[in-house]
């Protein structure tokens, strides 16, 4: 199961690079994984249905499964099962998604430029509904029930062109991951209150646990919250159709085989536990019964093709709903047949729909006249795939549909509630009917009155996949024995009440025989009044749609989300932190004051004299800053306090995090000034505020009350601190003797994870707001500016503000006969060297860069680490960009920041999920003890590549943040040339003396 996961999630990565090598025929590569998981699953079937059916109920290991430790402390796992109800779900998304894939080689043009992406993200869905239906932990199925939200978002909207595509995917997207995050809800209360996450544990003990009460009937609720949903029930039938917008191929698959059924797995996966509880019949009948009935009847007034097989699957979802939903072991067995002949019937036809459409330009019914004469092999296919959608002998929908007839006379045996339902699944199997010859007749008869519509002939490689799905229909209706022997492990879950349903295409004279012929002599007559019958619906006065209902909805949120916007988002920072601080302030207050928190019983105001200077230090830099009026002087005061906190932190004995406190504070001051430049010299003080008390007592308060929960929180201590244990668990388990950064990158490396992912996603943030267009990779280096090319844009200016002689001087001076390792000699004029400076760069900048690299490979014993080596070395980057410019960066850094950044994730993410493959958990870290040359006895730890990782992620951010704040601002001030900008009417002095770009 995971080989098969891996591999489909593997080659939709690399489906982007097939698809530029080999264009549409890629599709065939792809096919292939699907198709080889198909013929693994056909393998394994005989084992899994007999493993399940000699194990008794619920035992979790009696089929096929694998388990790999994820978060154990979580109790999240990557567990999955192959049971029989997974089996026959997987036949539906491996082999009908193989022949989608297979049919896409002919749907897509080559020259799509969009189409790899399509092929991706087509397998990748794939194998996230394979992980969905596999999956036996409720956080994994909700993390591939996301994945395929995410994935048919992508999917629907391909053709990102139309609005009608965009609307409709954002729609899907909303509906279904609103009730993805109900479900959530509900899958963590049932996991909490079960004590377990394992599906199939909590499935062997849903006796007892349905027996709690209230929570569980809630929990289940919501869990069938994200079933509706994802399968399209009212009120939420509406993103169906409107999801028709995707290409056929992705309404073949996600909207018939795969995606829509997975609120039918989720009901069909708790029915045998959770059958009985207090939502369950409600939600599943009613709601299935309104649903197949609202579906049938829109399906009969449709004019596209497409849209008559959409409303039609929204029908047959209900239907399918209510029949797995309603419990025991004829609803089981004739619920997955129904879903299997569903899934063969319908993917069918919509291929047929892309053929038709693909070959003659249009899905109109009204506009299609003689298709059947012109192919009657695709005419042949569809009469098969539409026959057994309207439940015709003696295909494989006339034999589920017999299966279900006969569940439901069961049911109408207990009452007026079991007739009820069956007199409705009548009539939703006539309005089935209905619709299906309507699609016959609107696809391929000749129309009166209308000419033969212009056909082109269909290649036998784009007919295939729907025939096969079709014959699969045929031989599976008259043979249908080995789909019996597949659900029926999945049927004896429930309680047995009776002779032993099976899928049959005989079951003898009776009442559900009557029932089918009843089906088909009023679909036929139905059919034949389809005039009438349009006339009145015309008529029938219109109710407002559950679409209208949403959008309304919708527009009510936007309206209020502008409304709250406008009273809170005023473009004022001051207020801003007003209300940040406020809110810092008084919640912990009331805290405090509500629980009567303890506060230490002594105080010491500092251990050593050092501590004293250190804070006063920090209180100059601090009073330094409130009393500056220009920002440089301002940041620099700023800087002092991050200098003295970072004494602070190496008078208590903590290296690191002083090591760490100077690199980050330094780097950030350089990032300041670079961004300093745009702006004027001064600060925009005003004379008279009268805010400056408040702001006063808001600050000081915010320090105090700070202050006070540091203090309290130590006072509340009873246990003995965690971090005593640190030391030995860092050398014992993680193999090095410095705690700091074994913690970082070995004990509580999932939060090292998301924090370098974060600093990724700043970068790109920055890189974007910057450069707009590209990331700004693509600089350009020294050995492309000609000699004498100097830097134009920051010369000097003369009284006229003209360039004067120094152009000529720093033209004379910047051709130079050798390449010099600073080439700053031929990009900067003269007034803006510093030779002193230039020479101490050289001097230093290898020198740091082999101290970032010691700090890093000694992080693990000593002070360092990967965070603290990367900002070593990104110092050194800023020393070199400050001494010779853009082009001296570009020089010094010929690797992307986007490169780097990349390199750095693999890296991380690679060794984390290494581990895996040897067995073990992920992020575990292996100590490696050997011999080298030179070196003598080595103790290598495998964290440390994690620690490269990170490395090379700051080194990248850093290099991000020069780019961006220094090469881009430079370039654009010599396209600009020489600025002088207003610092406002509130300034202290004149505006022309501030802001002068040199």
């Amino acid at each position: 199961m995971l080989t098969v996961l891996t591999a489909m999630f593997a080659l939709a990565l690399g489906a982007p690079v097939l698809f530029s090598r080999l264009g549409r025929s890629a599709f065939f590569v792809l096919a292939a994984a699907p198709a080889a998981g198909f013929v693994w699953l056909m393998v394994r079937l005989p084992q899994v249905l007999a493993a399940e059916q000699g194990a008794p109920n619920g035992r979790a290991d009696a089929p096929p499964s694998v388990t790999v430790p994820w978060i154990p402390s979580l109790q999240l796992e990557f567990a999955f099962r192959l049971d029989a109800l997974a089996a026959v779900l997987c036949i539906l998304i491996l082999g009908v998604g193989a022949l989608v894939l297979f049919y896409c080689a002919r749907y897509f043009k080559n020259d799509d430029p969009d189409v790899g992406a399509f092929g991706a993200q087509l397998l990748a869905f794939a194998a996230a509904m394979f992980g969905l239906v596999t999956a036996d932990d409720l956080i994994l199925m909700f993390i591939f029930w996301e994945l395929t939200t995410i994935l048919s978002y992508l999917l629907i909207g391909y053709s990102r062109h139309r609005l009608s595509a965009r609307r409709s995917a954002l729609q899907a997207l909303i509906i279904t991951t609103f009730g993805g995050l109900a479900m959530l809800v509900g899958l963590v209360m049932l996991g909490q209150e079960a004590g377990t996450y394992r599906i199939s544990e909590i499935l062997a003990g849903a006796e007892a646990l349905a027996a709690r009460g209230t929570l569980v009937d809630v929990a289940i609720g919501l869990v069938l919250v994200g079933a509706i949903t994802k399968s399209a029930l009212v009120p939420f039938h509406f993103w169906l159709p409107g999801a028709m917008a995707a290409p056929t191929p992705v309404s073949a698959y996600l909207h018939a085989a795969a995606m829509v059924k997975a609120g039918v797995f989720l009901v069909a996966r708790f029915a045998p536990g959770f059958g009985e509880t207090a939502f369950w019949h409600p939600v599943i009948l009613v709601l299935g019964m309104a649903t197949m009935l609202l579906g049938g009847w829109r399906a009969l007034r449709q004019f596209d093709l497409k849209l008559v097989l959409a409303y039609g699957t929204v029908s047959q979802l209900g239907f399918l709903t209510m029949v797995v939903g309603l419990g025991g072991r004829d609803g089981a067995v004739a619920g997955l047949g129904l879903l299997l002949a569903h899934g063969f019937f319908k993917a069918t036809l919509f291929l047929v729909v892309g053929i038709i459409d693909h070959q003659s330009g249009t899905r109109d019914l009204r506009v299609l006249s003689g298709v059947g004469a012109t192919s009657p092999a695709l005419f042949a296919v569809a009469l098969v795939a539409a026959g057994s959608m309207a439940g015709v002998p003696p295909l494989l929908g006339f034999v589920a549909k017999e299966s279900v007839f006969e569940a439901f006379v069961h049911r109408a045996e207990d009452g007026l509630a079991g007739t009820l339902l069956l007199g409705g699944i009548v009539i939703g199997s006539i309005l089935t009917f209905a619709y299906s010859a309507r699609f016959v007749w609107g696809a391929f008869a000749l129309k009166h009155g209308r000419p033969q519509t212009p056909f082109k002939r269909v290649r036998t490689s784009f007919l295939l996949a729907p025939a096969l799905l079709a014959v699969a229909s045929l031989a599976f209706g008259v043979w249908p024995p080995p789909l019996d022997a597949a659900v029926a492990p999945y049927a004896a879950l429930f309680p047995s009440g009776g002779p032993a349903p099976h899928l049959a295409l005989w079951h003898g004279f009776g009442l559900p025989l009557l029932l089918s012929a009843l089906t088909i002599a009023a679909g036929v007559a139905l059919y034949l009044l389809r005039a009438p019958i349009e006339r009145l619906q015309g008529r029938l006065p219109s109710v407002r749609e559950a679409e209208v209902v949403y959008r309304s909805t919708i527009g009510v949120l936007d309206d209020v989300a502008v409304w709250v916007t406008g009273r809170t988002q005023r473009g004022s920072l001051a207020f801003y932190l007003f209300v940040i601080l406020s809110t810092a302030i008084i919640t912990p207050l009331m805290a405090l004051v509500i629980f009567d928190a303890p506060l230490p019983s002594r105080f010491m105001i500092a251990e050593s004299p050092a501590q004293v200077m250190a804070a006063i230090v920090i209180l100059v830099g601090i009073l330094a800053a409130l009393r500056s009026n220009k920002r440089f002087m301002a940041v620099l005061m700023v800087g002092i306090t991050g200098y003295g906190m970072a004494v602070v932190y190496a008078l208590h004995g903590a290296p690191d995090l002083a090591l760490t406190q100077m690199l980050v504070e330094t780097i950030v001051l350089v990032a300041f000034v670079l961004a300093l430049r745009s702006l004027p010299a001064r600060l925009w003080n005003r004379a008279e505020s009268r805010h400056r008390l408040l702001r006063a007592v808001l600050g000081v308060a915010f320090g105090g009350i700070m202050a006070v929960i540091a203090m309290s929180a130590m006072a509340s201590r009873t246990s003995a601190p965690i971090s005593l244990a640190y030391p030995k668990l860092a050398y014992e388990d993680g193999g090095g003797a410095n705690t700091v950064n074994v913690l970082l990158v070995d004990i509580r490396a999932w939060d090292t994870f998301g924090e370098i992912t974060v600093l990724a996603i700043a970068a790109t943030g920055i890189a974007s707001l910057i450069f707009i267009r590209g990331r700004g990779d693509k600089r350009h280096r020294a050995d492309g500016v000609a000699d004498g090319s100097v830097d134009r844009g920051q010369e000097p200016l003369d009284a006229g503000g003209r360039a004067g002689a120094a152009r000529l001087l720093a033209a004379r001076f910047a051709d130079v006969a050798r390449d010099p390792w600073l080439v700053a000699g031929r990009t900067l004029a003269p007034e803006r060297r510093s030779i002193i400076f230039e020479v101490i760069t050289r001097l230093l900048f290898h020198t740091i860069i082999v101290l970032s690299i010691y700090l890093l490979v000694a992080g693990h014993n000593l002070p360092g680490g990967g965070f603290a080596g990367g900002l070593m070395a990104g110092l050194a980057l800023a020393v070199r960009y400050l001494a010779g410019g853009r082009f001296e960066l570009a020089e010094a850094s010929p690797v992307s920041a986007g490169t780097l950044l990349g390199i750095g994730l693999a890296i991380v993410s690679l060794t984390a999920a290494a581990p895996l493959l040897v067995g073990g958990a992920v992020l575990e870290s292996y100590v490696l003890e050997f011999w080298l040359p030179v070196f003598g006895d080595v103790k290598f730890v495998t964290s440390t590549i994690f620690d490269i990782g990170v490395y090379i992620i700051v080194v990248g951010l850093v290099l991000d943040v020069l780019r961006s704040l220094g090469s881009e601002i430079d370039e654009r001030s010599e396209a600009d040339g020489p600025v002088v900008e207003d610092a406002g009417h509130d300034a202290l002095v004149p505006p022309a003396t501030e802001g002068v770009r040199p």
